[in-house]
């Protein structure tokens, strides 16, 4: 019966990875031994990638070389300008041995580099990977690659409004930037609120108010963004510069309630399952 493998992970502050994986003394390899990363497709926790053309598949994997290091130890380096695109990616062992890849289980992670991690605010792009343990307990890596990026800091829920402090990666704020809230709700408008700038540093105040004069019906979100300038795309306000991979679960923020003619209102912030910024405006309950 085959032994399980598993990998400890070391990040680096420019976003590499280093996987050291524990393999029975003795254990060989060959040239084509590789760490696999495979880009999940659909809901499951197996890894396969499902459906699509082989060139689509072929997209959707990487592979590392995989080598010696030590007594009963092999291991990968994912450098931080390999490109992984945004999701969530499957880790796999290929030993060269004519085997099918074999899933990886989580190790021990070494995120220090991670917390409260500060690129420089003038970085093109900028690459984001976060091993964490899948529901079924293998090793898996959350990606973001983005660029220009704004990273949320600070946050307030207060009694006017909800404040955000951020910074802002690979633009500077220019004439005619600002932040907007934008409801999933098709056809609403957005709502946009004035940034105060202080070099890449960013803050606005999103007012209650606004909000629950477009409220209609249940709970509705509205993510946040921010423009930095009139002749640039908006970015959308994340937090991915730590070593929580799922922020939903781990930042919490109270719901504040407000008044509006259809009943109270309770409006707050949180983080959606890819730790993007959103506020979420609830109506009373019974009043669907």
């Amino acid at each position: 019966m085959p032994v399980d493998l598993k990998a400890d992970c070391i990040a680096d502050s420019a976003g590499g990875l280093t996987f050291d994986l524990n393999v029975p003394q003795g254990t060989g390899t060959t040239w084509s031994a590789a760490l696999v990363l495979r880009l999940r497709a659909g809901t499951d926790d197996t890894g396969a990638v499902a459906g699509g053309t082989d060139d689509t598949a072929a997209d959707n994997e990487v592979r590392l070389p995989l080598g010696p290091n030590g007594p009963g130890r092999l291991r990968a380096v994912l450098p931080s300008t390999v490109a992984l695109a945004e999701g969530r990616w499957h880790a796999f062992a290929d030993l060269g041995d004519g085997a099918d890849p074999r899933r990886l289980l989580p190790g021990v992670n070494d995120l220090r580099s991670l917390v409260d991690r500060r690129p420089l605010a003038a970085i093109g792009r900028l690459g984001v990977r976060i091993p964490y343990a899948t529901k079924l307990g293998n090793l898996a890596l959350r990606s973001w690659l983005r660029g220009p990026h704004a990273e949320a800091g600070d946050i307030l829920v207060g009694p006017e409004g909800i404040t955000v402090t951020g910074r802002l990666y690979g633009a500077s704020p220019a004439a005619g930037a600002h932040a907007e809230a934008r409801a999933r709700r098709a056809g609403q408008d957005p709502v946009a609120v004035p940034l105060t700038v202080e070099g890449p540093t960013f803050r606005f105040t999103l007012p209650y108010g606004e909000l629950a004069a477009h409220w209609r019906r249940g709970s509705e979100p509205w993510d946040l963004w921010l423009c930095p300038a009139e002749d640039l795309p908006p970015v959308r306000i994340a937090r991915l510069l730590d070593d929580v991979p799922e922020k939903e679960q781990v930042f919490s923020y109270p719901a504040r309630p407000v008044p509006a003619p259809a009943g109270e209102l309770r409006i707050g912030p949180y983080y959606t399952l890819d730790n993007d910024l959103a506020v979420r405006v609830t109506g009373p309950v019974g009043r669907e």
